[in-house]
């Protein structure tokens, strides 16, 4: 088949000419437009601007920006509610165009800055559940069955710890007020409830809530422990009272107090887990439990005296009586005539009475543990309002291990004052406590201690005042 291909013609340059001379236009079009872009941007660079004063961040609760109009007057603008400022029209492409021209922030060194006013993101809060509660007009029966406390403890607790627990005002935010401090810390001993819902009550973050916790707790146990749990020094005026209220309660004489051991659940640590398994709250629940122990020495108002804190569960109440600082003070001789009584878990020593604990007790025997029950009695129920007041201990606690001896020496204290004032305890808060204790294999440690009870036993017996009138 014949290529029937078209020959080009010859082209007489008059067409090459022609687009020469259309691209030497565009080149000059092209450069023209690119020389005035330059000079709107310079002009735009060195056009004179009104001076502006940059501060630090700002409080979102007032604090306010300066600026300075044109005419140099100050002009306050809040930071959050300022309209932007005028844009300048630029010439680009010969189109007008505007561009956001912000002052350097402070430290920035430059006159263009980012084309945003810097910020500070906060959480939106609601504290309206404690300002209800802070509130005059609250009831006193409300306040104090929710807090355990009335509202005139409540303000000497909060007296008694502002200097330690106040914080200044700073340039992001104003700090959280003294009682809303204290009111965070006791809410969550008496409820337990979960940081999660004490931060949403308080309109507080949840890492603030644990912090003013263990902040309030911590001082508290620095400032209002020496005060309100002390132990009554051998031979003072109070050591006298309370050997006196507890001869005329129970007959037994020189009891300056009653001593009783009970567990605060926790968490299994990650480290040494074996040493606080409980074995005996384990098998009595049938669930794995692990605890840190609380022993305490009560007084004939149901005040604690002394508390050791923190060992761990799986000791049993002996061994944790032999680490407590009443066994050092007892070895100093600072307990010679004096009688803290226990249950049948302790040692018979030469200050510590326990009830006999062998088969076939005689009649004297029998009336003596009855007497030595009603004393240990009076420890039990302070533990039970202890833990029935601040329900933190009931249950196992997000406060970690290292901490807890911090809030469980908080809690008795609060315990105290909430006793030395009088505050009732409502009956649909009561707990009982529940502690296995064991009897130990030798009870009598020593034979001069034997000795000095069974002679108490007799006394009580031919005094009358073991029950026994009618023989």
């Amino acid at each position: 088949m014949p290529n029937r291909r078209r020959k080009r013609e010859p082209d007489d340059g008059g067409g090459a000419a022609a687009a020469a001379g259309a691209g030497g236009a565009g080149t000059d079009e092209s450069k023209r437009d690119l020389d005035l872009r330059i000079t709107n941007i310079l002009a735009e660079y060195h056009a004179p601007r009104p001076a502006r004063r940059a501060l630090p961040l700002l409080e979102l609760n007032g604090r306010l920006l300066a600026e300075e109009d044109e005419e140099g007057e100050a002009e306050v603008v809040s930071p959050l509610t300022a309209p932007a400022p005028a844009l300048p029209v630029v010439v680009v492409d010969g189109r007008p165009s505007k561009r956001r021209v912000v002052a350097g922030g402070e430290g920035g060194g430059g006159d263009e800055a980012s084309p945003y006013q810097r910020r500070l993101w906060v959480k939106d809060r609601s504290s309206e559940w404690w300002e209800l509660r802070s509130s005059p007009g609250y009831p006193e029966a409300e306040f104090l069955r929710e807090f355990r406390m009335g509202r005139a403890t409540f303000g000497m607790v909060c007296d008694a710890l502002g200097a330690a627990v106040a914080k200044e005002d700073t340039a992001l935010r104003a700090a959280i007020p003294v009682r809303q401090r204290v009111a965070v810390c006791v809410w969550r001993l008496a409820t337990g409830e979960p940081l999660r819902l004490v931060s949403k009550r308080f309109g507080i973050g949840i890492s603030t809530c644990h912090k003013l916790v263990l902040e309030v707790c911590a001082a508290i146990r620095s400032i209002l422990m020496a005060r309100f749990l002390r132990w009554p020094d051998r031979g003072s005026a109070a050591a006298a009272a309370v050997k006196a209220s507890f001869e005329a309660s129970s007959g037994v004489p020189d009891v300056v107090g009653a001593m009783y051991t009970t567990h605060i659940p926790v968490i299994a640590p990650k480290v040494h887990v074996a040493s606080y398994f409980n074995r005996r709250h384990t098998e009595r629940n049938q669930k794995t439990s692990y605890s840190i122990t609380l022993q305490g020495v009560v007084g004939p108002d149901a005040a604690f005296t002394d508390v050791c804190i923190g060992w761990p569960g799986s000791l049993a109440d002996d061994q944790v009586l032999d680490k407590s600082a009443l066994q050092q003070r007892a070895a100093a001789g600072m307990m010679e005539g004096s009688w803290v009584v226990g249950g049948a878990s302790y040692p018979l020593t030469d200050w510590c009475l326990v009830p006999y604990t062998h088969q076939n007790l005689t009649w004297t025997q029998h009336a003596f543990n009855e007497k030595v029950a009603d004393l240990r009695g009076v420890a039990v129920d302070a533990f039970s309002r202890l833990k029935s007041r601040w329900a933190c201990l009931q249950k196992r606690t997000e406060v970690k291990l290292q901490d807890l001896p911090v809030v469980l020496g908080a809690c008795c204290v609060l315990h105290n004052i909430c006793e030395a004032r009088g505050e009732a305890m409502p009956p649909e808060l009561r707990v009982e406590v529940e502690d296995d204790l064991a009897v130990l294999d030798n009870p009598v440690r020593s034979d001069a201690a034997a000795k000095a009870r069974d002679k108490i036993a007799h006394n009580l017996l031919h005094r009358g005042l073991a029950g026994t009138a009618f023989f």
